[in-house]
Parts: C-alpha cells; structure tokens; sequence
C-alpha cells in the first residue's frame, strides 16, 4: 500500500466517524391526524401543551359518559359539529403520546375508525365506550381536542387516560374541571355493589365487576338475640343518622370486625347489610381481591355514603407478594382506613375465621375498627330456627324439625340446608313429597361417622355426628 493509499483510507476512516458522531437529523412534520386536529382548533397546534388524567380501569365509562354529556352540550349550529374520529397506525399508537400522534416523523397516524369496547354499567346493562378516539368538542364556545384511550396491559397501561388538547390552556383546564364533576355525578358506579378483579397481565388493573344487590331479611339471618341488631346498628344507623352525627362533632367512618367459626353466619350477616343499604355503593373484596384495597378505598370516599367489604381477609393478611411494598397486605388495609376523613360516610366490614391473626395488628392501631362481633356456632335455639327456616317449603312436622335440630348439636346453617336437600332428594328418588321419615334418615347419614369429612365442610363443629352404627367404619 502506497503512501497515497494510506492518506485516501485515513480520510475516509475519518469521514466515517464524523458522519457517525454527528446527529441524526430529522424533520417533525404532521400528521393526517394532526391536520384534522389542527383544522378543527383553527390554530397551529405545535405551540399547544396537552394536559393528561389517569383514570383507574373502572372510571373510563364515566369519562365517556362526561364527554358525551359535554360535547352535546356545546354543540352549536355555527361550530363545527362535534365527533370521534379514530387512529390508525397500527400498535405503535399504543406506545405514543397525544403529540407524537399529531406530529411524527416515522410514522403518518392518519384518521381510521373509532375503537369501542363494551362497558358493564349494572348488573345486566352495558354501554359502548370509546377505548382509542380523539373527541373533537367545544366548550364555552372554544375547540378543544381530547385524546380518550383506555387500559391495555399488555402494552404496559394499566390505568385509562384522557389527553386534552386546546388553543388556551384555560379552557384545557376547565374541560377537565367539568369532566371531574360529571364523573361522580352520573357515575354508573353510585350506588351500585361491586367486586374487583385482575387480569392476567398481573395487579396493576383493578376492574370493577357489577353483582345484584342481595336480597336477604333480618328473619332469614338466625344469630343469638341482639347480635344483628348491634351490627345493624353500627353499619346502617350510623349512616342513616349521618346529619345528626356530623352536627354534633361525631365521625362517620367506621368499622366492623366480624369473627368466628366457619359456616356461622358472617357472610349471610353482611349479605343482610348489602339488602338493607339501597342506593349505598358497596364493595366486595374476597380473597387475593383484597390486594384492590386502595382502590376499593378510594372508590368508597367518592361514592359515599358506601360499604367496603373485606371478606376472610385472615387468608391473606399476612401475604407480602400481593401488595405493592415490603409490608404484609393487612397494613395496607389499616393504612386504607387511615386514610379516609372521620367525616366520610363509609362503613368497613372484616370479616375472619382466625381472629388471631388480625387481634394484635387491629390493637396496635386502635381506632380503626370500633366494633368487634363474634358470630359463634348456633346455639339449641338458633339451631331450632335455622332448621325451620330451610324446612320452611317442606311438608315437615315442627316436632321433627325440632327434634333433628336437638340431636345435631355444633352444626351450622349450611348444615340445616343440605340436610333439607338431601330430605328432598329421598323422596323425589321415590316421585313422592318428602316426609318426617327422609328428615330422620338423611340426619343420620349426614352425621355418621363416613360422613366427618362433609360436616367439616359445612362448617359441623369436630364432635358434631352420631355414635358409631354395629359394622360402620
């Protein structure tokens, strides 16, 4: 290689480099979709800030709801209609922001079709809500754009958004103002009882699932005398003299401990409270749910007057991986009551098999539940009228619902209930209406010793069961 050579190659080495150690330079320029935008604001929309709210999974029906109710509102015959207009794009939309939709160098976001998704607003109606659009609409006379997309976990949004775009920042502001108060007024979620719920993308996403409110009266509770009456009184009397209270300095915000064995009433007792609270938004948190407290909570001062129901939340008290932080989830409980204003209308309903498990935590932290109820296996006479109350269809006698009840010592109504089954299933085995005899037999089946396993899972105390027949094993 020639000295000439040499100087070529170390020109053109140093020609490279430059070239690759310079920036990369690139043009923005808008897109479809932000020449629609930018004609409908009559504005250059590149000097515009856009104003973004997160919205938990459960509250996009109630933006919808809002911004339908707003653009409807400001519609003038002198103004642009208002509408949705989609975007296309493909899924590189999921990962862009209000602005880089509207001006992109890579990609040309054009206007496509709207996308929906099917939103529950009760038990058994839905709604069509826009899950991708951008909502073009006028308040008070002034344009504004609104980017309404909602949650996609697997793209890494786990929460809803709203992204508002308008010429004068004021009106961006007031838009969201009135978006705010639209929600909690026409908000389907009011009065309402609800059960949140995962996906498979992991916790971030807490989506609201509607349930019917139960239908259960005090004479279809069996406790001992006064227990219901205390809990009633504590959950639904407290909110009903709720002007009274806060005239005279007294906080709201209480909550109830309901503990005992299993299959002894705790959950009917809360089902009776859901029945006797109409028009109260109630919240049902069972199980790995309960890691949705915060949510739950939040909802609940929100929706007031409310109920939040922890069912068997000894099960997962003291689980670590199911919050959000190094501490167990009961504290995240305790810190969700905390959290609220003793002058909030909400009521907080534990319920636990092992009250063990919460006493020294609940004591540390004294005040966070004001009424402790134990809810213990049925006695003589509550077993007398749990046994008449499931018999209650039946052509039985009252002496042999009576006696079946004295002889089933340490069960539980779950037990009064399937024995009533099974009295029924004898006789239909046969096509004939059951009698006093099937209510003997399938007492005695229901309590021998084969069948230990079956009261324990009916909630039957250990000793519940009849001495041993010759030949029984």
């Amino acid at each position: 290689m020639d000295e000439e050579q040499s100087r070529f190659i170390e020109t053109f080495r140093t020609f490279i480099e430059e070239v690759l150690q310079s920036p990369r330079a690139f043009v923005e320029q808008r897109t479809p979709l932000g020449d629609v935008v930018a004609a409908f604001l009559r504005a250059d929309i590149e000097a515009f800030p856009v104003i973004s709210e997160d919205l938990a999974p459960h509250r996009l029906v109630d933006a919808d709801i809002a911004l339908d109710e707003l653009a409807a509102s400001g519609a003038d015959t002198a103004l642009d209609p208002p509408r949705v207009i989609g975007v296309g794009g493909g899924s590189q939309r999921e990962h862009s922001t209000f602005a880089e939709l509207l001006r992109n160098p890579h990609v040309q976001f054009m206007p496509a079709p709207v996308d929906y998704v099917s939103s529950a607003t009760g038990p058994a109606t839905e709604r069509r809500t826009v899950s991708f659009g951008v909502r073009l609409l006028h308040l008070d006379g002034k344009p504004i754009a609104v980017l309404q997309r909602g949650p996609r976990d697997e793209y890494g949004r786990s929460s809803a958004r709203l992204e508002i775009l308008a010429a004068e920042p004021e009106s961006a502001a007031r838009l969201l103002t009135e978006v705010r108060r639209l929600m909690l007024e026409r908000s389907v979620l009011r009065g309402q009882v609800l059960a949140f719920s995962g996906n498979e993308y992991g916790s971030g996403g807490a989506g609201a699932d509607f349930l019917p409110r139960p239908v259960v009266s005090a004479e279809d509770v069996v406790l001992a005398p006064g227990i219901l009456d205390d809990i009633v009184r504590h959950v639904v009397g407290i909110g009903e003299q709720r002007t009274t209270l806060r005239a005279a300095g007294q906080h709201l915000k209480r909550g109830v401990l309901l503990y005992g064995p299993p299959g002894s009433g705790k959950t009917l007792t809360v089902r009776h409270l859901l029945s006797s609270t109409p028009g109260t938004t109630a919240v049902l948190l069972t199980g790995t749910s309960i890691r949705f407290i915060t949510h739950a909570a939040d909802l609940a001062r929100a929706m007031q007057p409310a109920i939040v129901v922890l069912e068997d939340v000894d099960l997962v008290a003291m689980e670590r991986d199911m919050y959000d932080g190094p501490q167990p989830l009961l504290f995240a409980v305790l810190d969700a009551l905390d959290g609220l204003d003793g002058d909030a209308d909400v009521a907080f309903v534990l319920t636990t098999n092992r009250v063990e498990v919460l006493e020294r935590a609940l004591a540390d932290r004294p005040g966070r539940v004001d009424l402790a109820v134990e809810i213990p296996l049925p006695d003589a006479d509550a077993r007398r009228r749990l046994f008449s109350l499931y018999a209650r269809d039946l052509p039985l006698s009252e002496a042999a619902v009576t006696d079946a009840a004295e002889h089933a010592d340490g069960v539980t109504g779950s037990f009064a209930k399937e024995l009533m089954r099974r009295t029924v299933l004898l006789a239909a085995e046969e096509h004939r209406a059951p009698t006093d005899t099937d209510l003997a037999d399938a007492l005695e089946a229901l309590l021998s010793t084969r069948e230990q396993l079956t009261r324990r899972l009916l909630g039957a105390r250990e000793d519940s069961h009849l001495p041993s027949q010759p030949g029984e094993e």
